[in-house]
């Protein structure tokens, strides 16, 4: 493995970064994983005495929106955490090689750290027809990402393409596009976060538990890392108030919409939703959807595509809800047999949650 030294914290301060922007890296990945304050030195010390873990970044059928997100990180910066904290060895979009040279990059990070390295998969992975439409140096997307994740130490699946085939696999789905998960069955240490795109504040704080405590995050039957899908929206919307009060907005733009009305007959999918994305917010924390006065459209949500859409059209079959209903009553009938146990999972806000890690959950 790379050098344990300097630490990241000197290495980070090199490029400009001070101490205290370093806490407060450590402080919001603290917040993130919805863990007591006081884990945030336990966090630091692991940050700065930690190897850098070689990351594999597939893309497959996508959009690069993950890639996107992943490129607008901030605190610290992208450059920051691709060269402080993992050591990106292969990524197609951002990396310098190209061709047979980017490759080798590939070929020698997996002979160089067999079951040591980290596989990120973007991208939904078609089956049809052999797999025909999305190759890469002529091999299927599928044989690649067989080969690559079946060998890692871990294997995240970001987006939500890559988790259940996503926009490929809408519809009609004419190339058979399908996730991660059921291209190559049988994974182990597969972590899965949907979204369109994925948040990454959840993605950096992903691997922060991992070189933190060695281990990934507790997960829910889908895989998905409760710290960042164990709520619904609907729980910790700032608009709930106006849900329970029966104020909703009515047409786009109305005097309901300016005065920031519950948006749930507009569309808003928030109360089948599973994600923290309130907490979190995006750009930097600085707004989010709903915040912003526009819906959510589920895309945390299983085969969100064709399963929310029309998104500008409530959900279905709760017209009989009253003022009063709670927001796990609304997710029960939402989302039928889907298990909902946001209580049991007891991942909470991810600034108000005291949580303990509980280890990665292997097993489907």
């Amino acid at each position: 493995m790379p050098s344990r030294t300097p630490s990241l914290e000197v290495r980070l301060r090199d490029h400009g970064i001070s101490r205290r922007e370093f806490l407060k890296f450590c402080s919001l990945m603290t917040a993130t994983l919805a863990l007591p304050a006081a884990f945030t030195p336990k966090i630091a010390k692991a940050m700065n005495t930690a190897a850098r873990i070689p990351v594999v970044w597939l893309e497959f059928q996508d959009c690069a929106g993950n890639t996107e997100s992943f490129l607008r990180s901030a605190a610290p910066t992208t450059a920051e955490i691709v060269l402080e904290q993992i050591s990106l060895n292969y990524h197609e979009t951002i990396m310098a090689p190209a061709g047979a040279a980017a490759e080798r990059s590939l070929a020698e990070t997996l002979e160089a750290y067999p079951g040591k390295y980290i596989a990120i998969v973007e991208g939904a992975i078609p089956l049809k027809d052999g797999g025909i439409y999305c190759t890469i140096n002529g091999r299927t997307a599928q044989s690649i990402a067989q080969e690559v994740c079946s060998n890692a130490l871990a294997t995240i699946a970001v987006g939500a393409c890559a988790w259940d085939g996503g926009w490929p696999g809408a519809g009609v789905n004419p190339t058979g596009a399908v996730g991660l998960r059921e291209a190559v069955p049988g994974l182990k240490n597969l972590v899965t976060m949907p979204g369109c795109p994925v948040n990454v504040v959840n993605l950096t704080a992903l691997l922060v538990h991992f070189i933190t405590f060695n281990e990934l995050p507790a997960t829910d039957q889908e895989g998905r890392p409760l710290f960042a899908y164990g709520q619904l929206i609907h729980n910790n919307c700032e608009r709930r108030g106006h849900f329970d009060a029966g104020r909703f907005v009515e047409i786009w733009g109305d005097e309901g919409h300016r005065m920031g009305y519950c948006l749930y007959k507009m569309g808003c999918k928030g109360p089948q939703t599973y994600s923290n994305c309130p907490s979190v917010q995006w750009n930097e924390g600085t707004s989010w959807p709903i915040g912003a006065g526009h819906g959510c459209v589920g895309c945390m949500s299983s085969n969100f595509w064709d399963n929310t859409s029309p998104f500008y059209e409530r959900i279905p079959h709760l017209e009989g809800f009253g003022v009063e209903a709670t927001a796990d009553m609304v997710g029960a009938v939402a989302v039928g047999a889907v298990v909902i146990g946001a209580a049991g999972h007891a991942a909470a806000s991810a600034v108000r949650a005291k949580v303990q890690p509980s280890g990665v959950q292997t097993d489907d």
